[in-house]
């Protein structure tokens, strides 16, 4: 009786530990996904007071915006898929063994098999990409052709540069490869907007 109750107890502890962490997940992803929109609301902000000012030097106020809310997105884009990876690998079959069953949760592991899921990934980093790494680099550009550059402020485009190019490889080497790890989250979106009832990535 002490142990059918005791499993029930730990029965009961991983389903709210799994509801607290598909909370977390959710929240997370609506997080991460306004953050493209707060990156688009700034850009468009600047480019358009650069322009109004005709001062591309002002256009040098984008790469370390963007780099800030770019490895923003990353992070959060790791923990919900580290949430996933979890579920998947260690609450799920925990929760599995007490109940006699051969498998729970079968929506994290099934959205996974969606024959368009790498396509989807493929231009997700795209878009993460243009978002936070093509958009300062190209603000850079234009600053360079322009006729108002000054030591110092060359010199610091070349640092919000390095910055940008090194963001743009940690976006590339958490998407690859596209089948595994790495492209949890993105997975993680179908995996919580079908499992929760919102959100656009889950692992």
């Amino acid at each position: 009786m002490a142990g059918t109750e005791s499993d029930v107890t730990v029965g009961q502890l991983l389903l709210a530990e799994y509801q607290s962490l598909k909370d977390e997940q959710k929240a997370r992803i609506g997080f991460r996904d306004n953050l493209l929109y707060v990156t688009l609301a700034v850009v468009a902000a600047v480019i358009a007071a650069a322009a109004q000012a005709k001062q591309t030097s002002m256009l040098l106020a984008l790469p370390p915006v963007c780099v800030v809310l770019g490895w923003t997105y990353l992070v959060n884009d790791e923990k919900i898929s580290a949430i996933g990876r979890y579920v998947r690998g260690e609450l799920g079959p925990g929760l599995a063994q007490l109940a006699g069953a051969e498998a729970v949760f079968g929506w994290e592991t099934f959205h996974r098999g969606d024959a368009r899921r790498v396509s989807r990934k493929v231009v997700q980093l795209v878009v993460d990409l243009l978002a936070f790494c093509v958009v300062p680099l190209s603000a850079l550009i234009v600053y360079w052709a322009g006729d108002e550059t000054s030591t110092g402020l060359v010199l610091l485009s070349v640092l919000e540069a390095l910055a940008v190019a090194g963001l743009a490889a940690y976006v590339v080497l958490y998407a690859l490869p596209f089948g595994s790890a790495a492209g949890d989250a993105a997975g993680s979106s179908g995996g919580n907007s079908g499992g929760n009832g919102g959100g656009n990535s889950g692992g």
